[in-house]
């Protein structure tokens, strides 16, 4: 790989926004048959430096070499005659188009004005099994799988003859095996010579095919490394600029009287189906109870439910001995509940509203905000302002749209909002999804400093891990019910797993035990002695 040529070569790449600098002399440079990683935090300018490289921005200073010649790349038509395709975080298909019309939308082979579907058809089940891409020609894309979404937008830069792959957080909506099998994909692409760029924020995907690493900071390269070479500590040390813990330190936590109490709740789901079945839960100020389960199993409407947001069908929710079953959200939201949604587009932000506007969503018809109607502008930015500072919201400024902001910054903006409102009740629904691990270890901070004040916080995530390390204890749903609440030192993710898939506590234990058991057996077979 070290004697590879360099397929791309970024010098000195300066982007700015008006006021705002998004990239500032970046260097960047890819090999022919590698997976280059381009690692940073949410914002940190990865997406504005690859845009560029994928002709739909300009940079404002520097030069780019494709092939060791000096190019301009001024449209994306352009990248794509220079052999560079992007595919991107959110896809760019027309639902109601098959598989091949997507893929040969605006390079149609025609003659005579009349296209030439079946050619197309056949070169895309070409390309589709010389990648192991595996995906159906006729499928119209509305019905097929994210995954397979993802395939179809790989065919697509392939079938432009792209030599050079930009991977926009691939990963992002993927689940476990189809991560696994975009892996397997791009290991077939490097076979074959092309060169990749994966964009990512995960460091776990970079250890496991990256081949080197270059690591943007606030808008700035700060390393190329050998991904063999380091660990996933250092990564994530040098994406954030200090040493990243991966465990959240807290207290042992001061429990105080039940804050949240929910009885018998029934809700059920848009299908009208039950989706929370006779729920029981008692949440205590000064504890973080995290929800753990598999999605699907009710945890989304059961937080919905809490929040007004869904109408339940019966049973009680009282929140410090008042009842708030039904009540509108903005009611729910008076009476002491903060609420980082579980999808921030739908419920968490107005995107094409400033950010300072984003920040009083739950307070602007309030004073200072406002008196007689009349908002007070003044204080609604100085407001933002501070808010921005303490939550390290990074933008150009509290003035621009929200949909501008990075992901892991419109996420920061929710819970400062939320957090800065002192609720006896934070609720945090996959709180940290799609973020890097600074902003993690940020929120989780944030979540275990609320709990501490004596608040009552509730945490639903998908992720073990997340809820090991904040959690007190640990509820786990399954099909509408807590099957059991445990102690998070007294448990394990093993025992929480099987509670997950459907087993019982007891049923759990004993597993674990066979487990051990097993275990000791081999270690005694083996010879081996633990000291």
């Amino acid at each position: 790989m070290s004697n590879q040529p360099y397929v791309i070569e970024m010098e000195n790449i300066t982007k700015v926004f008006g006021n705002f600098t998004a990239n500032e002399n970046v260097n960047f440079s890819l090999k022919k048959g590698e997976v280059h990683a381009l690692l940073g935090e949410n914002g940190a300018g990865k997406s504005t430096l690859m845009n560029i490289l994928s002709g739909l921005l300009e940079p404002t200073s520097g030069t780019i070499k494709v092939n060791g010649k000096e190019v301009s790349i001024d449209s994306p038509n352009k990248a794509n005659q220079l052999g560079i395709g992007m595919v991107h975080q959110h896809f760019m298909l027309v639902n109601k188009f098959t598989v091949t019309e997507n893929i040969m939308l605006g390079k149609e082979i025609s003659k005579k004005g009349i296209i030439n579907n079946k050619k197309a058809r056949e070169e895309i089940l070409e390309l589709s099994k010389r990648y192991q891409l595996d995906i159906d020609p006729d499928a119209i894309v509305e019905n097929i799988s994210v995954g397979m979404e993802q395939r179809v937008e790989i065919i697509k830069t392939l079938y432009r003859g792209a030599e050079i792959l930009i991977f926009d957080e691939p990963t992002a909506v993927l689940t476990p095996q189809e991560i696994d099998e975009l892996i397997v994909i791009m290991r077939e692409l490097t076979k074959e010579g092309k060169s990749i760029i994966l964009i990512t924020h995960k460091l776990n995907e970079i250890k496991a095919i990256a081949d080197r690493c270059t690591i943007i900071r606030r808008g700035r390269s700060i390393d190329t490394v050998n991904v063999a070479g380091v660990s996933t500590q250092e990564l994530a040390d040098m994406m954030v600029g200090h040493q990243v813990r991966f465990k959240t330190d807290k207290k042992h936590p001061k429990i105080g009287p039940v804050t949240l109490s929910i009885r018998d709740l029934v809700v059920k789901d848009y299908r009208n189906l039950v989706a929370v079945d006779h729920l029981n839960l008692d949440i205590h100020a000064g504890e973080v109870l995290g929800i753990a389960g598999i999605d699907g199993n009710g945890q989304s409407e059961l937080i919905q439910a809490i929040t007004g947001l869904r109408k339940i069908e019966s049973g009680t929710i009282s929140l410090n001995n008042k009842d708030i079953a039904n009540l509108p959200p903005r009611q729910v939201t008076e009476s002491g509940v903060g609420h980082i949604p579980e999808d921030r587009h739908k419920f968490g932000l107005v995107l094409p509203l400033s950010v300072e506007m984003n920040m009083v969503l739950q307070s602007y018809y309030k004073e200072p905000f406002s008196k007689k109607g009349v908002l007070n502008f003044s204080d609604i930015n100085q407001y933002s302002k501070h808010l921005m500072k303490e939550f390290d919201v990074r933008g150009a400024s509290e003035k621009v749209p929200s949909k501008s902001l990075s992901g892991g910054n419109q996420q920061k903006a929710i819970i400062a909002r939320e957090v800065d409102r002192n609720p006896d009740l934070l609720i945090a629904a996959q709180p940290t999804r799609g973020l890097d691990v600074g902003a993690i270890e940020f929120i989780h901070k944030r979540l275990i400093e609320q709990r501490d004040k004596g608040r009552a916080v509730l945490l639903m995530s998908f992720e073990l891990d997340e809820i090991f390390n904040v959690s007190d204890r640990i509820a786990v749903m399954y099909e509408g019910k807590i099957v059991a609440i445990l102690n998070a030192k007294e448990t394990n993710e093993s025992e929480i797993g099987l509670l997950m898939a459907g087993s019982t506590l007891e049923e759990a234990r004993l597993d674990q035990e066979k487990v051990n058991e097993k275990l000791s057996n081999e270690i005694e077979k083996e010879g081996v002695v633990i000291e």
